[in-house]
C-alpha cells in the first residue's frame, strides 16, 4: 500500500500496514508513527476535538477514525504541505497577526480545516466558519480564530488584510 501524501507517493511497510487486505489502522497513527510526520496531533481519539484534522482530496477529515485504507489513492494534505517557516500560507500568517495560538495544540487541525474552507469558499461568512470549524480549543481562541479566517480570505482574494 501506498499514500499520496503532500503531493508524494509515500510506500508504506507492508509488514505494518498490509496491502493486501484493506487496513482499519488510523491514518493518524500511519502519518505520526510510520511516516514520521508529527504536525497532526492526536487529541481525543474519537473525532470529536479536531486536533487530528486533514484533508482527503480537499475535504478536512479526523484522521484519527479515517481508516488508512480509505485514504489510498487519494490525496492527503497536512500541516506540513501547508507552509513554512520563511514563507508561510495566508492563513498562518493571520493566525500569527491575531494571535490566534495560545498553547497550540490543536492549531494544526483548526488550520487544516479552515484551509479546506477557503478553498470551498474563498469568501466565507460567518455562518460557513461556523459550520466548518467544529475543533474545539482549550483555550478559547475561537473568537481569533473567525478574525484570522476573514483576514486570510481577504488576502487570498487580493485584498490587504
Amino acid at each position: 500500500m501506498d499514500l499520496t501524501i503532500n503531493g508524494q507517493r509515500r510506500p508504506l511497510d507492508p509488514n505494518r500496514v498490509p496491502s493486501d487486505k484493506p487496513s482499519d489502522m488510523p491514518l493518524l497513527w500511519v502519518l505520526r508513527d510510520e511516516l514520521g510526520m508529527t504536525g497532526t496531533k492526536f487529541g481525543c481519539g474519537v473525532a470529536a476535538c479536531g486536533a487530528c484534522t486533514v484533508q482527503v482530496d480537499g475535504q478536512a477529515v479526523r484522521a484519527c477514525v479515517t481508516p488508512v485504507s480509505s485514504a489510498q489513492g487519494k490525496a492527503v494534505r497536512t500541516i506540513e504541505a501547508l507552509g513554512s517557516g520563511d514563507k508561510p500560507h495566508a492563513l498562518q500568517q493571520a493566525w500569527i497577526d491575531h494571535q490566534v495560538p495560545q498553547c497550540g495544540y490543536c492549531q494544526s487541525g483548526m488550520l487544516m480545516a479552515a484551509e479546506a474552507l477557503l478553498r470551498a469558499k474563498p469568501n466565507p461568512t460567518e455562518a460557513d466558519i461556523d459550520a466548518a470549524i467544529t475543533n474545539l480549543c482549550r483555550c478559547g481562541t475561537y473568537p481569533r480564530v473567525k478574525a484570522a479566517i476573514q483576514s486570510a480570505a481577504k488576502a487570498l482574494r487580493g485584498g490587504q488584510v
